[in-house]
């Protein structure tokens, strides 16, 4: 199965790719007007057909995404017409600050999940049980971008404690670690919020449920701890359901990126990905879309491997 879903995902991929080209083919935005600019307010006809002419923008849009297709299979992404610099450039110099969000994000996430989760699930309708579950439910419906301004009004303007955005401190262009740490305290803790409820519920009810079945009965009539019952029985069983939530929230995880970096400034993919949908710039769009749909499929792919290795009923034909 692992194998059969790591070839699914090349006409995924390629499909993904054709209908970026095709979408953008049919929006209303000029990418040549985009790419000139308030010059070409004012450019004649000739001018703009022959810059549609030099960015390939006037050739059937098949012809252009197989000319893209084939460059990026070489390692060549294109040029950005928004940006003005090469695609693999432009990328480069953002993802390893979106990945460094994300991952801290999504770890404490799934860290504070589980915690929470287990506490509730072993005290159901308690207050505490009650407490987190109305929390996850409030958090579920709070969209990121109010949060993260929520964080700024409190955090940076309030209480004057953490910085509103960035990556570093005004004035200075030299990134330190302890800048960095600083400063991405805010956008992850805000976006792990927005993934936080998904597995304190996941984990409250598979744990909850675990608590409950016969083999964690029996081993505490058999006299083991609380504790050893939890985490050798229960907690393993439990769990299983949030190893498949790990590849689900991917693409939350991914949209959520985007708005948290724009509310915090973070030199992230999020800017470069609204200046590519808003000037048609289709060669930044499609490796952007590329790279998204990528993270999904290696996600749920993971969430596969996960389950196989917690639970050897699972069987992997790849």
């Amino acid at each position: 199965m692992t194998a059969r879903r790591a070839l699914l995902a090349v006409p995924v991929l390629l499909a993904v790719t054709l209908g970026v080209f095709a979408l953008a083919a049919a929006s209303p935005f000029d990418p040549v007007k985009a790419y000139a600019g308030t010059a070409g307010l004012t450019a004649s006809q000739e001018n703009l057909d022959q810059i549609r002419h030099n960015l390939g923008a006037d050739r059937p849009l098949l012809a252009r995404w197989w000319d893209w297709l084939t460059h990026a299979l070489t390692g060549d992404l294109g040029d950005s017409s928004t940006l003005r610099a090469p695609v693999s450039q432009v990328i480069g110099e953002r993802i390893g600050w979106s990945v460094l969000l994300c991952a801290l994000a999504f770890a404490l996430a799934v860290v504070l999940g589980t915690l929470l989760g287990v506490l509730a699930a072993r005290r159901r309708g308690s207050l505490l049980d009650r407490a987190v579950g109305s929390a996850a439910y409030v958090l579920e419906a709070a969209p990121p971008f109010w949060l993260g301004l929520l964080a700024v009004w409190l955090f940076a303007l309030r209480l004057g404690v953490l910085p509103a955005g960035g990556l570093t401190d005004s004035g200075t262009d030299v990134a330190t670690a302890g800048q960095i740490a600083r400063h991405i305290v805010l956008p992850a803790v805000v976006l792990a919020l927005s993934q936080l409820p998904w597995f304190v519920l996941y984990v409250r009810q598979g744990v909850g449920d675990a608590l409950e079945e016969d083999p964690v009965r029996g081993a505490r009539a058999r006299g083991l701890r609380e504790r050893t019952v939890l985490l050798r029985h229960a907690l393993r069983s439990g769990l299983l359901p949030v190893l498949t939530l790990i590849g689900s929230r991917v693409p939350e995880l991914i949209t959520g990126a985007l708005l948290v970096e724009t509310v915090f400034s973070w030199p992230g993919i999020a800017a470069a990905t609204v200046q590519a949908a808003t000037g048609v710039d289709f060669p930044l769009l499609a490796a952007l879309t590329v790279l998204a749909t990528a993270a999904v499929l290696v996600g749920n792919l993971l969430s596969d491997l996960l389950y196989g290795l917690a639970d050897p009923r699972v069987a992997f034909d790849g």
